[in-house]
């Protein structure tokens, strides 16, 4: 078998005893693949994010029922006549489950070093998720005059719901689970 000379080869190849000249292999850091890795860790964000609100979810429906009914259904709970009362309290406790999930797997990548600003942020923002779910139920049942059920369930607990969550996985990422000063640097600004 017979050998290339070297300066015979194209620029780039290496040498390969068993065959022609081989290019080098492209290193991948170009556009294309820093835009498929940022699309990449998007969407497991919000994968685990989903995962994370899911379970604060369940914890915030089981602290309320239980707070409202007790362990059994035939007996009366703790607060079985302040439901507004029992809805704060399942809330906030689901609010420090979530902010535990998304601290620890979700954007663990990307947690700050103060966990007590970290934390404040989260509850404004989750307050402010709130804020946009209750004004999506307003619209629709005073300004609309939607007023049953699954109009009330339709505009708070679907689109509100949606409309918080966005708002909240946005948030998180920008300014709670954020590496730097960004927030601070905005609100400066304003």
């Amino acid at each position: 078998m017979t050998q290339v000379p070297a300066t015979a080869r194209p620029a780039g190849a290496l040498p390969d005893a068993l065959g022609p000249p081989r290019e080098k292999p492209r290193t991948a850091g170009g556009p294309l693949h820093r835009l498929r890795g940022a699309i990449d860790v998007l969407y497991r964000e919000m994968i685990k994010f989903g995962a994370v609100g899911a379970l604060a979810y369940v914890v915030d429906l089981a602290v309320f029922n239980l707070l409202r009914t007790g362990l059994w259904a035939f007996e009366p709970g703790p607060l079985a006549n302040k439901p507004l009362t029992a809805k704060v309290i399942s809330a906030a406790v689901a609010t420090v489950v979530a902010w535990l999930g998304n601290r620890y797997w979700t954007f663990r990548h990307r947690r700050r070093a103060s966990r007590p600003r970290e934390f404040m942020l989260f509850a404004v923002m989750n307050v402010i998720g709130l804020a946009l779910a209750v004004g999506c139920l307003a619209i629709s049942h005073y300004l609309l005059g939607m007023t049953s059920a699954l109009a009330d369930n339709i505009s708070g607990n679907l689109i509100g719901l949606g409309v918080g969550t966005l708002f909240r996985f946005y948030a998180y990422r920008k300014w709670v689970f954020s590496n730097g000063p960004e927030l601070a640097d905005e609100f400066a600004d304003a």
